[in-house]
């Protein structure tokens, strides 16, 4: 099912720009302007972006390793429990974004601590100024702990493989592109339309819809006559 996890990883980018926005935007604002107050090209927003995506696809690469490893065990409950697991995250993630609970908020603390070793690194790369360093910008952007990057890291696990844990990534990485370098662009335009309650209400029920379809598709295959 690695084609439904795919879909589901790519609009689980899309919609949660509904989070995206309080999450990252401090950190789009310090991208937005240059040290003589201009605003930088589209190029250099793209590659901030491109770097933080390139993050996000080595964490998946890691997570699948990371399955495949469990997966040598032989022991089918395990993988079955990943799976399921990866789908009640996706639930859950949901249910954040449409704003009735507020979970993923563990997972952010919790990577508060790598994410403060990484700050200054990133905060010595500020202003940027050409296009090697925005994309080391973007690699450390990356590592910011967010909750969103969290939750679907569990499916990337559950993938069982290095290159299906980094193609679920770099789908999901891709599903943030458009928010975020939209945010860049257009940050004041863009916001006031997140924010709206019917918007994050929408967005969150669809990616908590993904969790209960991946479900009923496992409970399907193991009940369904032959």
């Amino acid at each position: 099912m690695i084609e439904f996890s795919l879909l589901a990883a790519l609009l689980a980018g899309l919609l949660g720009g509904v989070h995206c926005v309080g999450m990252c935007g401090g950190i789009v604002a310090a991208f937005s302007f240059r040290a003589d107050g201009s605003a930088p090209p589209f190029r250099l927003h793209l590659a901030y972006n491109l770097g933080r995506i390139a993050s996000y696809t080595l964490f998946g690469a890691l997570a699948g390793a990371l399955g495949a490893s469990l997966k040598l065990t032989g022991f089918m409950p395990l993988q079955t429990l990943l799976y399921v697991l990866a789908q009640v995250v996706m639930i859950l993630l949901g249910l954040y974004l449409a704003g009735f609970n507020q979970w993923v908020l563990v997972f952010e603390r919790a990577g508060g601590a790598l994410w403060r070793r990484v700050k200054p690194l990133f905060q010595k790369l500020l202003p940027v100024k050409t296009l090697p360093q925005a994309l080391l910008a973007g690699l450390a952007w990356g590592w910011l702990p967010c909750g969103l990057v969290y939750s679907v890291l569990v499916s990337a696990v559950a993938a069982g493989s290095a290159p299906s844990g980094a193609a679920l990534m770099l789908a999901f990485g891709l599903g943030t592109l458009p928010n975020l370098l939209g945010m860049g662009m257009f940050a004041r335009q863009i916001q006031p339309f997140m924010q709206l309650v019917w918007v994050r209400r929408a967005a969150g029920l669809t990616v908590a819809g993904f969790g209960v379809w991946g479900l009923l598709a496992l409970a399907y295959s193991h009940f369904a006559p032959a």
